[in-house]
């Protein structure tokens, strides 16, 4: 698993009751952007240190100078 500084990080619930967690990725501990990664929650804006799991996916965000030219 890879991401970057803007990725949205996005934790499913697993049992029944939980419910599904996101954040911003704001911080990368290595260049290479493996885990672990800084998300600040949207549930309550707090920044945490990160170790994804097996439920965990990376919604990607494309800068505009990562898409070719026209």
């Amino acid at each position: 698993m890879r991401a970057a500084v803007g990725d949205r990080i996005i934790v499913q619930a697993t049992r029944p009751g939980a419910a599904r967690r996101d954040g911003e990725v704001v911080g990368l501990h290595h260049e290479d952007g493996s885990p672990p990664y800084d998300v600040r929650w949207s549930d309550n804006g707090r920044v945490t240190e990160y170790f994804p799991g097996p439920d965990t996916r990376v919604h990607h965000f494309h800068h505009d100078h990562d898409r070719p030219a026209a």
